[in-house]
């Protein structure tokens, strides 16, 4: 996986890269998951599933059940779509949905932001370490915790 460009997307062609993702993973596209999928995008910092569903409410003008936007998000994180921050338990658009690789967060604890970054000797180490302790890995996640330059 390194050494290969990322194709990151952003507005309506991020919509369109989700939705080419999704579709090739067997899925469908829908209204409620095109309204999920374009709120979670719209924040800068990442969002919970009580954010997003607000967001979807207000924009759709009728109530949306944060359980609902669970089971889509679970969803979009299977399909490569959106990543969890787990320490958080939000979300953010994965802008380059066509790239698999394993989470990297760095997360400032001033202003909430996450910015995500592929290290996959960092990642390939964890995955080895966990191998030799007799462990199957399926998705490391890594979150650093700090204070980012726009806030130092």
């Amino acid at each position: 996986m390194s050494g290969h460009q990322h194709q990151s997307h952003q507005g309506e062609r991020l919509v369109d890269a989700a939705k080419a993702r999704l579709t090739e993973t067997g899925e469908q596209w829908t209204g409620m998951r095109e309204a999920v999928f374009e709120a979670l995008a719209s924040f800068d910092r990442p969002a919970s599933a009580y954010d997003i569903a607000e967001a979807v409410s207000t924009a759709q003008g009728r109530r949306v059940a944060a359980n609902s936007v669970y089971r889509i998000l679970d969803l979009f994180v299977g399909a490569n779509l959106a990543m969890r921050v787990e320490s958080a338990n939000a979300y953010v658009a994965n802008s380059h949905p066509g790239c698999l690789h394993d989470c990297i967060f760095l997360i400032c604890d001033q202003c909430g932001q996450a910015k995500h970054i592929d290290d996959d000797r960092l990642t390939e180490g964890v995955r080895a370490a966990a191998e030799k302790s007799g462990f199957a890995p399926t998705k490391p996640v890594i979150e650093v915790r700090g204070t980012c330059e726009s806030c130092s």
